[in-house]
């Protein structure tokens, strides 16, 4: 799992990447804010673990960026934070943020809300895969692509998903063809 780790503080990304590349996450550091989300934009991560407090831009500014940003999947986005405040949970909930880790953090803590993230990294991604409507041919089933080329249904999908297919004979064809 690949992992952005936002915070201005040096000694506490070397120990937050420390825990994070001892469970096989890929780290990617940021300094601050602004640093993340040009790191984001020009590739997104599945994680985002940022702090709320940094200069340039703050947590969640760049929690809300992560958000409006178009055709993105999803990312989950932990909320590094000594602030315990109700209304200021809230708020950060509002703005996208989707669990918080407090400062300084406890190293299972972590590893918990990781293994909910890639949860729901992998859950968003499956349904997003799911949910997309296909153009199909209604006599010759084949799929029309993005450039008006029409492809077969079994090629169409098994280049874009996991999905493999066997085949076999139902029982009304089965009976229409004996």
């Amino acid at each position: 799992m690949r992992v952005l780790l936002a915070d201005d503080d040096e000694s506490f990304r070397e120990v937050l990447r420390v825990a994070l590349e001892r469970i096989g996450c890929e780290v990617i550091e940021a300094v601050d804010g602004r640093q993340a989300w040009e790191l984001f934009d020009r590739e997104p991560v599945g994680v985002i673990v940022s702090d709320w407090a940094m200069p340039e831009m703050d947590g969640l500014t760049l929690c809300r960026r992560v958000r409006e940003r178009p055709d993105t999947d999803y990312t989950y986005f932990i909320l590094v934070t000594g602030n315990t405040a109700q209304g200021d949970y809230e708020m950060a909930m509002s703005v996208g943020v989707d669990d918080f880790l407090g400062k300084p953090p406890v190293v299972g803590e972590l590893y918990a809300r990781l293994k909910v993230a890639q949860r729901i990294v992998g859950l968003t991604r499956r349904v997003k895969q799911l949910e997309g409507i296909l153009p199909i041919c209604t006599f010759c089933q084949r799929i029309r692509r993005p450039d008006d080329v029409y492809e077969g249904l079994e090629a169409f999908v098994e280049a874009r998903s996991r999905a493999a297919f066997s085949h076999g004979v139902c029982p009304d064809c089965l009976a229409k063809r004996t």
